[in-house]
This record gives C-alpha cells, structure tokens and sequence, in this order.
C-alpha cells in the first residue's frame, strides 16, 4: 500500500455509504428495528441533497427502505447481503493513489470482537460495496474498523489504545499480540499517514466498540480537533477527556472541547449521545442531538469549525440505542 493516502471525511465526496437496520439484528435493537429505520431515513434525507447517497438494503428487506426512501432523489438503493448497519465499521475505506486514482481497502472485521453473531456477511461488505462502486479492493490483514481511528487527510491519525490495543480483535498478520508500535507502523502502511496520536481511552459506556475514537474526536481541518469533554465531574469520561485533551495538546494540536456529554432516558435506558459523533458531508454537518440545553450553543461551536456548511441536528437517541451515531451509520467516499 506504498504512495497510498485516506483523505480526511472533509474532503469533497462523491457519495455516501449507508447500511440499512436489518431484521438479523431485532434482538440487538431490543424489536426498535421500525424505530432505528425511521432514523436512518432521517440522516439519508439531511445528506441525501448534499451529494448522492447509496443505501445497502439486506437480501429480501428492500421493500422496507423503498417506503421511506424510494421517492427520495439522489438516493440509491441496492440489494447487499448484511448483518448490521454500522457501516463506518464494516464499509470499504477508500484511500488515494500516488497518481490520484482511488481503491478500497478491506479491512478485517470480526463483530467488535464477537460481540454479536454472526458477522459472516458484514465481513465482505466492504468488498461488495467496493466492486458496485468498480474500485479495486486490497485486504489488509488484520482487524480494523472505521470507527476506530480518524484521520486529517494531512498525515494524522488519532485512535485509542483501548480499542486498537484490545486482545479481541485478533492477532496481528505475524501471528503477535497487538501493540502501539506494531499497529502505529500498520496504519501507516495500510491508511498513508506520518504519525499516530494514541488517546487512552473512548467513552467509558461505550461497552459495545471498547472506545471508538469517533465518540470522542472529530477532525475538522488539518491542526486542531473537537473534542467531547463531559460536564460531570464525577464521571469517568471527565478524567478520560482531560488525558485525551492533554495527549492531543502535547501533539501540537488546537483543541475545541465541547464540555456538555448529554445523557437522556429513552426505551427504558439512560443514554450517551456524544456530539461529536457527527458527521461531515459535502455541504452539511449532521450532529446528534437531545433536545439538551446545551444543544444550540454546540450546533454554534460546530458551525464555525466547519465553515461553509449549514449544520443540522437530528435525534441521536436511537443512533444510541444500537450503540452508534451518525458517525457510525455513514462512510464517505472520495471523489
């Protein structure tokens, strides 16, 4: 993968990349399957006019995307086999040749470390999607999900050691335990970046993807990163988001912190919406929100990071529920 670079999500787009709740997973959505399809609906029709959007529906459950989307312009749906929806974590990556042309990488992907079967069908999506969209793929031999690490298109990346470093993703290609100079020299090869900035952690509730990164960092340009800090003291993530703001300020890089972490009781649970599981398109941010006080103030702050593009807040609760956010529901694909 030599000459290779992932540009950053800011980068102009030709499309989306969406993965459509499934039935496979009712159980996971606690039978909030209609509920997470309404709200995937939501976030294809808020980017949908920015730039095309391409939905992977699963084998047989076309018909439930057709009445929500079917009319929708710039949206297209296509028949995929899937397991899950989170397609951050299982779409193709698609990174930049030294000659500007674009391939895919496949990535190994294994459920969050078995978190939920099966997994079989997701661990080819980024390959399928990849040949609808006639780009070559290359499969990297180790696991890695999109989730996990995020670039700035400029040589950075910034991932958690409790993620990346965590036994269940696998044993590296060498057959070795994972560590950070081992994976620091891999996401070098595999995504084209000089340097890696390891926070500690993610968010301490995030139990299912052991500390995405994209639940607490987003990249707006080049030097300077949002980061989500949290406005309870007594919480663990305050201390994780001090460490983290240290870490990134010790790499040189400006830090935005938005200081609420908003939590909300829905379906009979309290959930974490971070903001900063949002989401760049070409000329749009869409950020998860709660109907926190906190709300305007940050959809503000997010707007004069990302100038040029209009921000829109949409409902991250369900996102939540299933363990994600718009984030987490979307991949971009360079133009």
């Amino acid at each position: 993968m030599s000459g290779t670079r992932m540009p950053a999500e800011t980068d102009h787009h030709e499309r989306t990349l969406v993965a459509w709740p499934t039935e496979r997973r009712r159980a996971f959505w606690e039978d909030h399957v209609a509920e997470a399809r309404d709200a995937w609906a939501e976030l294809v029709r808020v980017v949908a006019p920015h730039e095309p959007v391409t939905v992977a529906v699963d084998v047989g459950e076309l018909p439930s995307a057709a009445t929500r989307l079917g009319t929708e312009p710039n949206v297209e749906l296509i028949e995929v086999p899937l397991d899950d929806c989170w397609v951050r974590d299982t779409g193709p990556i698609v990174v930049r040749e030294e000659d500007g042309s674009r391939s895919a990488v496949q990535f190994g992907f294994n459920a969050w470390g078995g978190l939920v079967e099966p997994w079989d069908r997701d661990a080819e999506l980024a390959t399928r999607l990849a040949q609808h969209l006639d780009l070559p793929v290359h499969r990297a031999p180790f696991v890695l999900e999109g989730g996990a690490v995020t670039v700035d298109g400029a040589g950075l990346a910034v991932t958690t050691e409790r993620c990346l470093l965590h036994p269940n993703r696998g044993p590296l290609p060498d057959g070795s335990e994972r560590t950070t100079a081992a994976l620091d020299h891999l996401l070098r090869q595999w995504l084209g970046v000089d340097r890696v900035v390891w926070l500690r952690d993610g968010l301490a509730d995030d139990t299912d993807t052991d500390g995405h990164v994209d639940n607490v960092v987003a990249i707006p340009r080049p030097g300077t990163v949002l980061l989500q800090g949290c406005d309870d003291p007594d919480d663990p993530d305050a201390a994780t988001a001090a460490d983290s703001r240290a870490r990134l300020s010790a790499a040189g890089l400006e830090v935005i912190e938005l200081g609420v972490l908003p939590r909300t009781e829905r379906f009979g649970r309290v959930l974490e919406v971070p903001y900063v599981n949002l989401y760049a398109a070409n000329g749009v941010v869409v950020v998860p929100v709660t109907g926190h006080p906190a709300d305007g103030d940050v959809l503000e702050v997010i707007a004069g990071c990302y100038p040029g593009r209009s921000v829109v807040g949409i409902d991250g609760t369900v996102f939540a529920l299933g363990g994600g956010g718009p984030h987490c529901a979307t991949q971009q694909v360079p133009a």
